[in-house]
C-alpha cells in the first residue's frame, strides 16, 4: 500500500468499516471475464475467524462460479464526501477488501447466516421463517482467510 498512514491494520477497526458498509461486491474468478456481483451481506465473528454470509438463488450464474472456484475476493466501502484541502480535493471514505471461500451453509447454519444479515440491516427480530422466498434462497458463508482496509478521514 503506497499510502501506509491510510492503511487500516486492526481486525477490530476493519470489522467497524465492514458494519457501516450497505453493500458488499463478491469477485469470482468467472468463465472468460472476472464476475462481480453485489450482495446484501452479514457478519459473524467467531473467535479471530470473520465469516460472511450472503444469500442468493439456488441456481444461476454466481452459483455456477462458486461450485467452479469457490476463491473469491470481496469489497466493501463507505463514501463520506467529497471536501477541498490546500492541495485541491479529496474523498473522505472508509475501504475493506479481502479474500477467502465460498461454501454453502448447511442445517442450521442456514437460519444463523439469515439472522446475520437481518441483522446487519437492522431487524434483529425479523422472523426468518416467516420469508415466503425461503425454499427457493441458498445461503452461502465466506470464510475471510485475509483482509484489510484503508481510510481518508478528516483530521
Amino acid at each position: 500500500m503506497k499510502r501506509k498512514e491510510r492503511e487500516i491494520c486492526r481486525s477490530e477497526d476493519i470489522i467497524d468499516v465492514l458494519k457501516k458498509c450497505n453493500t458488499l461486491s463478491i469477485g469470482f474468478q468467472g468463465d472468460d471475464y472476472p464476475y462481480v456481483v453485489p450482495v446484501s451481506f452479514g457478519i459473524v465473528c467467531k473467535g479471530d475467524k470473520l465469516y460472511i454470509y450472503f444469500h442468493g438463488a439456488k441456481s444461476g450464474y454466481k452459483v455456477e462460479q462458486i461450485n467452479k472456484n469457490p476463491v473469491v475476493c470481496v469489497e466493501g466501502h463507505v463514501f463520506h464526501k467529497v471536501e477541498p484541502t490546500k492541495y485541491g480535493i479529496t474523498t473522505r471514505y472508509e475501504s475493506i477488501i479481502g479474500f477467502g471461500t465460498v461454501e454453502k451453509a448447511e442445517g442450521d447454519e442456514i437460519a444463523a447466516g439469515l439472522k446475520s444479515i437481518t441483522e446487519h440491516y437492522n431487524y434483529p427480530e425479523y422472523p426468518i421463517g416467516r420469508c415466503k422466498g425461503l425454499p427457493m434462497t441458498a445461503v452461502y458463508r465466506i470464510n475471510i482467510e485475509k483482509m484489510t482496509g484503508k481510510r481518508n478521514l478528516p483530521e
